[in-house]
C-alpha cells in the first residue's frame, strides 16, 4: 500500500519528466539542440487521470506536435506521427522518479506501468477526427470524476473522518496509509494527510498544456459576451426588468431537515471513533 500511495504522490512529477524526455527525444532524433527545439516545434497535450475500481490511476493523454507558434501552425516536415509515437512510447518506458528514502519504506523507484499504448490520431479521414478526440477525453473526465475508486471529494481532517468515509475497504486502507506516511518527516513535503481523500494523488483529473487549446479566460470572456448579447433585444425594442431581494438561506422546514442531517452525521462520526477505540483496547 505504501508503494501505491507514493506512486500517486509522485505521478505529476513523473508526467513532467515524461514530457521533458519526449521533447529531448524529438530534438535528438532530428539533430536539434534541446534548447533550440521551441524555435522549430511545440509539444502540446491534454491529460486525463482515470480512477479505476481498484483505485489505480490510468493516464489517458492526447499528445500533439505543433509549429513553434501553436496549434494554428503546421509542425515541421520532420514532425511525423511515427516519430512522435515512437518518442512517446520510449519516454514512457524510460522516465522514473525516486521517492525520498525512508527507514520505514526504503527508497522506491517509481515508473509508468508496462501497459503503454501509443496510437496516432489523424484528422484527414484516415483516423479519429476532432470530435472523436474530444469525446475520448470527455469520456474519461466524466468517468474519473464519478468513479468510486477515487476516494471522496473533500479533505479529511481526522482519523475518524477516514473511518466514517463512505468508501470501500480497499480505498479506506489507502487513506489510512496516507495518514500514516504523512506523519513521517521525510514525506512531509508530499502533504499526504492533506491529500488522503484522493489517496495521495495531488493532480487534477484534467490538465493541459497552455497552447493545447483555448484558455479558460477566453472561455469566460466568450460566455460573458454571449450573456450580454442575449440580454439585449435584437428587434430594437426596449426591455425593462426589476430585481428585488427575497432572502437567503434555508426555509424553516429545510433548516430543520439540515439540522437533523448534521446531527446524524456527527453521531455517525462519534460511533466510528468509539468503535475504533474499542478495537484498539481489545488488541
Amino acid at each position: 500500500m505504501a508503494k501505491h500511495v507514493l506512486w500517486y504522490a509522485h505521478a505529476s512529477k513523473l508526467w513532467d519528466r515524461f514530457v521533458i524526455d519526449v521533447r529531448r527525444r524529438l530534438a535528438s532524433a532530428v539533430g536539434l539542440v534541446q534548447t533550440h527545439f521551441a524555435k522549430h516545434a511545440r509539444l502540446s497535450f491534454a491529460r486525463v487521470a482515470e480512477y479505476q475500481k481498484r483505485a489505480a490511476v490510468h493516464v489517458h493523454a492526447v499528445v500533439r506536435l505543433d509549429g513553434p507558434n501553436g496549434p494554428h501552425e503546421a509542425p515541421p516536415a520532420w514532425g511525423t506521427a511515427e516519430l512522435l509515437t515512437g518518442a512517446v512510447s520510449a519516454s514512457a518506458r524510460r522516465v522514473l522518479v525516486r521517492a525520498p528514502y525512508s527507514p520505514a519504506v526504503g527508497e522506491l523507484v517509481l515508473r509508468w506501468g508496462a501497459q503503454v499504448d501509443a496510437r496516432p490520431l489523424r484528422a484527414d479521414g484516415d483516423g479519429p477526427d476532432d470530435d472523436a478526440v474530444a469525446a475520448y477525453v470527455a469520456k474519461y473526465v466524466t468517468k474519473g470524476a464519478s468513479e468510486t475508486g477515487a476516494g471522496v471529494d473533500h479533505a479529511l481532517s481526522t482519523w475518524g473522518d477516514i473511518e466514517s468515509a463512505p468508501v470501500s475497504g480497499h480505498v479506506r486502507t489507502l487513506m489510512r496509509t496516507c495518514w500514516h506516511l504523512g506523519s513521517l518527516a521525510e514525506y512531509a513535503p508530499l502533504r499526504l494527510r492533506d491529500w488522503a481523500h484522493t489517496l495521495g494523488y495531488r493532480g487534477h483529473i484534467l490538465t493541459k498544456s497552455r497552447a493545447y487549446s483555448t484558455t479558460y479566460a477566453a472561455l469566460r470572456a466568450d460566455r460573458a459576451a454571449h450573456q450580454r448579447n442575449s440580454a439585449e433585444p435584437q428587434d430594437g425594442t426596449a426591455a425593462e426588468a426589476t430585481w428585488r431581494y427575497v432572502g437567503s438561506g434555508y426555509t424553516p422546514g429545510a433548516a430543520q431537515l439540515a439540522a437533523g442531517i448534521a446531527e446524524d452525521l456527527a453521531l455517525n462520526r462519534e460511533f466510528a471513533r468509539e468503535a475504533m477505540s474499542d478495537q484498539r483496547w481489545g488488541e
